[in-house]
């Protein structure tokens, strides 16, 4: 049987292998985990689908695999390992270079002397310089001036090597120094882009097979030296550094002066280029610095808020909230609810509940922007982030929660940050949100601004609730200092979706639904 890359999630396309769980024939069981997956959405445990031998393992870990990619192959009885699968390909590989070596007596300068003929063609432009440069030398100097050719000759070597760079940079993607070892597609293109060879990376895949892990821990350890490797901009400069040399040869006939002044001219005008992209310049690095490569979720996580920022025109919008009622409730049940459901009852059950309380008068919140449209959704689908102990974030959804009781938006925001922090989700459990709570509130912070999670419109912030002095009106109409549990709703909204008069009078409404209702009751 083939085990098959999951369709984790409605708009993810690919996942990575994070951790094989067993190794090849090794006896699995049917609805055991087999192998743990990483996307843009989650990270989870897939379990096998039947049981027999784990014959095969075609994608190793730290491999990107597209949905649907064979996996993992599972047969009865002890199967081939992916070596031997792989072996065919590798030996027809390695032939094209051991059959072309010997006819290299002919065919290598034939071959390689097309090329090298284009190149030179710009060298051409020089011999128009060339009559120029003895008329302006005539005026003062003899007309049989010899310095002149040897001038010549320094600036023809500067093209030779700029003609031969572009050979060398076009030639290295092949030559990644994969000492004929089997990789995949991202592993070998990760060797290029930071200069390493295979020999220098140590493997830690099935049979010390390379991981895209491992390329980004050796990357890691070669220092600031990496990035450099994949820079482009080197056959601008040269370009650029032959018109230097006549203009320092015109005043001085002296050839030394010539090849002087390219050298800061290629080092300036290999700045430029990434200064004028808007490129940020590397950090100094001090003694003891330590580089943490970015991990899948991270990685993933870094590209969604950042097309969020690009995409919305985000705006902050807060207000203070009045939780003494909630806390009565909360106190007054609050060891009966732990006795009875085994988990303490927060702040975050009441929120839910009043948003969904107050977004039917409201129902812009609850809606995504296509193109020039605004759709609003009527099931309202409120995911919850949920931190992974500092490792990235996820928001599994509370589905259709305008239509459930706070005990049981409870129970669902409980089970599903349990379920997510053990990596047990299921994938329809992380998609289709229509609004996001997030809830930094237990770190005791003041006020968070979120990133809205496309391709919602709004995210709400719960931060910290805490004692604060507070004007209570009485029911005379007198005013008067009260100690009341108060906190912050802070909620970050798309500006093509509706304007700010519209989310200020939500939160207003948010507040009276949290400070007037009687949630005693809600609970009885």
């Amino acid at each position: 049987m083939d085990i098959q890359m999951p369709q984790l999630g409605e708009t993810v396309t690919e996942g990575t292998i994070t951790r094989w769980l067993k190794s090849v024939g090794d006896h699995v069981d049917a609805d055991e985990p087999l192998f743990e997956v990483s996307t843009d959405k989650v990270d989870s445990e897939v379990p096998a689908p039947a049981a027999g031998t784990l014959s095969e393992i075609l994608v190793q870990e730290g491999e990107t695999a597209e949905v649907g990619t064979r996996l993992a192959v599972i047969s009865d009885g002890a199967g081939a390992t992916t070596t031997t699968s792989a072996a065919p390909p590798a030996t027809t590989s390695a032939a094209p270079p051991q059959s072309t070596p010997p006819p290299q007596s002919t065919p290598p300068p034939q071959a390689a002397a097309p090329p090298r003929p284009q190149p030179p063609a710009p060298a051409a432009p020089p011999p128009p310089r060339e009559p120029a440069t003895p008329s302006r030398l005539t005026p003062s100097a003899p007309a049989p001036s010899t310095p002149t050719p040897p001038t010549r000759e320094p600036a023809a070597p500067a093209a030779a090597t700029t003609s031969a760079a572009p050979p060398t940079t076009s030639g290295a993607p092949p030559q990644a120094g994969t000492g004929g070892q089997l990789m995949s597609p991202v592993v070998r293109r990760l060797l290029n882009e930071y200069g390493l060879d295979a020999s220098e990376v140590q493997g830690s895949g099935e049979g010390g097979r390379i991981t895209r892990n491992d390329v980004l821990a050796a990357a890691a350890r070669q220092g600031p030296s990496a990035p450099a490797a994949p820079s482009t901009p080197a056959p601008t400069a040269p370009s650029r550094v032959v018109s230097p040399p006549p203009r320092a040869t015109a005043p001085p006939a002296a050839a030394p002066t010539a090849p002087v002044t390219p050298v800061p001219a290629p080092r300036e005008e290999a700045e430029a280029p990434a200064e004028r992209e808007g490129a940020a310049a590397p950090a100094a690095r001090a003694v003891g610095d330590e580089t943490v490569p970015f991990d899948n979720i991270r990685r993933r996580t870094a590209e969604h808020m950042v097309r969020s920022k690009a995409t919305s025109p985000h705006v902050y919008t807060s207000i203070e909230v009045d939780y003494e009622r909630v806390d009565r409730a909360r106190r007054r049940e609050q060891e009966d609810w732990r006795i009875r459901e085994g988990f303490p009852l927060t702040y975050l059950p009441f929120i839910v509940r009043a948003f969904c309380d107050t977004v039917e008068e409201y129902p812009y919140l609850n809606a995504s922007v296509d193109g020039e449209n605004l759709v609003v959704h009527h099931d309202v689908h409120v995911g919850i982030a949920v931190d992974l102990d500092f490792k990235g974030l996820i928001a599994p959804v509370i589905r259709n929660a305008d239509g459930k009781r706070l005990r049981l938006i409870a129970r669902e925001i409980h089970d599903l940050a349990t379920r997510a922090r053990s990596k047990q989700l299921m994938p329809d459990e992380i998609a289709g949100g229509t609004f996001t709570i997030t809830n930094p509130g237990p770190w005791g912070t003041y006020m968070t601004l979120p990133i809205i999670n496309q391709p919602q419109v709004a995210i709400l912030s719960t931060d910290g609730i805490r004692k604060r002095p507070w004007v209570v009106t009485g029911p005379d109409g007198e005013d008067s200092l009260a100690i009341r549990h108060v906190g912050i709703l802070a909620l970050t909204w798309d500006h093509r979706a509706f304007d700010g008069a519209y989310a200020a009078a939500f939160l207003q409404a948010m507040k009276d639904e949290i400070q007037g209702r009687d949630w005693e009751a809600e609970l009885a």
